[in-house]
């Protein structure tokens, strides 16, 4: 894969999506000042990241239940855990920025189970961890940790969620060789 390319199989740039996923696209694109390399890779496949942005908004746009920093947490623990650079990276800015943190995004994505954290915090990355790497041994007790940690049930079904949205999103980032844009790696690191 060259140096410049997006993903190994290709990419298209925002005026050559459809209308609605320009324009969806677009803003994220004016908030943020650039076009995040993932909506330029799935873009080949319009249906398939109409879904995803829908999906990915519906777990992590909400106000309801965690916090949209723990929301991130939850992301980089998990894309950490699935080793995969993109999705560090990426969200490793938007938690810095959340949380006000520099350290936190390298800390959880390094080394997840010794990085302090809050009981909470503590329990969201612990759960996280065990959905994205032993989901089958889940248990009721597993679940009662966490509700003792003081997450409800529906931020335990948020973990969960965003978790498995991110195994896919990992692997798919994986597949294409995703390269993450050069402007993440400073967000959330110094002034804006």
């Amino acid at each position: 894969m060259a140096e410049h390319e997006v993903s190994r199989f290709g990419h298209v740039e925002v005026e050559d999506l459809p209308d609605d996923l320009a324009e969806r696209i677009g803003a994220i694109a004016e908030k943020s000042g650039f076009v995040p390399n993932v909506f330029r890779a799935l873009g080949r496949r319009p249906r398939e990241l109409r879904a995803f942005l829908d999906y990915h908004d519906a777990l992590m746009d909400s106000d309801d239940g965690l916090s949209r920093a723990e929301r991130e947490l939850v992301v980089v623990a998990t894309s950490g855990a699935n080793n995969c650079t993109y999705c560090v990276v990426a969200h490793g800015a938007i938690l810095r920025i959340r949380t006000k943190d520099v350290e936190i995004a390298d800390r959880v994505a390094t080394n997840p189970y010794a990085v302090e954290l809050s009981e909470r915090e503590r329990a969201i990355v612990d759960l996280a961890l065990l959905v994205a790497r032993q989901s089958e041994s889940l248990t009721e007790a597993d679940l009662d940790d966490a509700r003792t940690a003081g997450l409800t049930d529906e931020e335990i079904w948020d973990v969960g969620a965003i978790t498995a949205l991110f195994a896919m999103s990992n692997r798919l980032a994986h597949l294409t060789a995703l390269r993450p844009n050069p402007e993440f790696f400073l967000l959330g690191r110094g002034p804006r």
